[in-house]
């Protein structure tokens, strides 16, 4: 027993590898904001935009690697961790200097920028914060720091750091919300470049004290007991709204996950089927919204529906069903039941077994008979006004070298309102659910 505990004291051991004289030194001196340090965070203010810009990550992740900013961060955190208070004034001065900078520098880049991405993904995956950012903050704080102050530096450690607690963009993103005048681009950002900020000199002011890094003035006991005091307090403070959107984060998620299995396992419904479907994960409380094709469900296999959906934690009001596209079973004839409801099967088998079951129900709608434009017009008519008549028609869809050919369906809708590309989009969508191909062109007449 003595032999593994004095094996696991040597292996956590750290005042053998230790130096926090030069640790001290190293950090101090990376605190200055003027020569070098000017240039190096003008370039990462540069590249930060343009990579946020362009939703590169590789950019982005440049940016993190060259900005100085995590000097002034750990020396607010070595100077409070040794009551050094010129150094926490001279920490703080200048990081605030290079936070005033980087935000007007990116406000204006973005000013000027002519691009504009319709999705920025990069840009809003800093607009919400969570519980997480807080631990990868803190342990990267810890890793930082402990980088620092050991004796022989691997090297690998501090880019690592930059890396994951992500300084730079959180404030070019900032500058984009200004620019734009948009608040959810200016208000979770800059909270979550104080979240990082915050928890790295948390873990640097933890650490220095473990390691019993020199104070630099006498400890005044009352004054460090209130200081610890007011240090918790703030951090507990910004917790709060990281814990509550971490929440929401696991809620939106699970509320997904549980409409996808729901859906998959009522793609038919008697002779109704759930052709697409929705979430609105925005709404309080979340919306499922099932389009449903086929005849109107019945009241037994809505029941069904519900009865699962209670299961997956998805109350029956928070599920809504759209029917346009669905019709009175008086209307269908067998043939066309048969059909329909065969198609429900193939692509419940397509979505179960992949690509080999999608390539043998090409090769059935091949071999099938007649296409039913009857029915494919009701049911669209019943969706888009408008509409009065649908020619379907089979053919093979070959590749430009000559070699291979698949199957492809071709849709004429002779309309007297005209349709948008959006709704032909949508139609070829339904269409290929519909018969289980990829291949659907759409045509329209007047």
């Amino acid at each position: 027993m003595n032999k593994v505990s004095y094996f696991f004291k040597s292996l956590v051991n750290m005042k053998d590898h230790v130096d926090a004289q030069a640790a001290s030194v190293n950090i101090r001196g990376s605190v200055a904001f003027r020569g070098p340090n000017v240039f190096i965070l003008a370039c990462a203010i540069v590249i930060a935009s343009v990579g946020l810009n362009l939703n590169s990550i590789p950019v982005i992740i440049g940016a993190m690697l060259i900005s100085p900013l995590m000097g002034p961060i750990l020396g607010f955190g070595l100077g409070l961790g040794t009551n050094d208070t010129a150094l926490v004034k001279e920490a703080l001065k200048n990081f605030l200097v290079m936070v005033v900078i980087s935000i007007l520098a990116s406000t204006l880049f973005y000013l000027i920028s002519p691009l504009e991405m319709e999705q920025q993904t990069e840009l809003l995956a800093r607009t919400n914060p969570t519980l997480y950012d807080v631990f990868i903050a803190l342990f990267g704080g810890f890793a930082g720091i402990l980088e620092n102050s050991r004796k022989d530096k691997g090297g690998t450690v501090i880019p690592g750091v930059a890396i994951a607690t992500a300084l730079m963009p959180p404030l070019c993103t900032v500058g984009y919300g200004i620019s734009h005048l948009e608040l959810r681009f200016i208000l979770g950002p800059f909270y979550l470049f104080l979240i990082n900020t915050a928890f790295i000199t948390l873990a640097t002011f933890v650490t220095v004290k473990y390691l019993h890094f020199p104070s630099a003035n006498a400890t005044d006991e009352v004054k460090r007991r209130r200081s610890a005091r007011w240090i918790m307090l703030i951090m507990l403070v910004m917790l709060v709204p990281s814990v509550m959107s971490a929440i929401q984060m696991i809620r939106d998620n699970n509320f997904a996950r549980s409409a996808q299995k729901l859906v998959m396992q009522n793609k038919n419904l008697g002779k109704s089927y759930i052709y697409d479907y929705k979430t609105d994960l925005e709404a309080r409380p979340h919306t499922l919204e099932l389009y449903m094709a086929g005849e109107k469900m019945e009241a037994s296999a809505r029941e069904r529906l519900y009865l699962d959906a209670d299961e997956a934690g998805i109350s029956r009001n928070q599920i809504i069903i759209h029917e346009d596209a669905a019709f009175q079973g008086e209307m269908m004839s067998e043939s066309e039941i048969i059909r329909g409801i065969l198609d429900g099967h193939n692509r419940q088998v397509e979505s179960l077994q992949g690509q080999v079951d999608s390539l043998s129900s090409t090769i059935e709608f091949l071999r099938a008979g007649q296409l039913p434009s009857e029915l494919i017009t009701r049911e669209i008519a019943a969706q888009y006004a408008g509409v009065e008549q649908v020619t379907l028609t089979r053919g093979e869809s070959v590749a430009a070298d000559g070699g291979s050919t698949h199957p492809a369906l071709v849709a004429i809708i002779q309309s007297s309102v005209p349709l948008s590309a959006t709704e032909r989009e949508r139609i070829e969508q339904w269409l290929r659910v519909r018969f289980s191909i990829d291949d659907v062109t759409v045509i329209t007449t007047k």
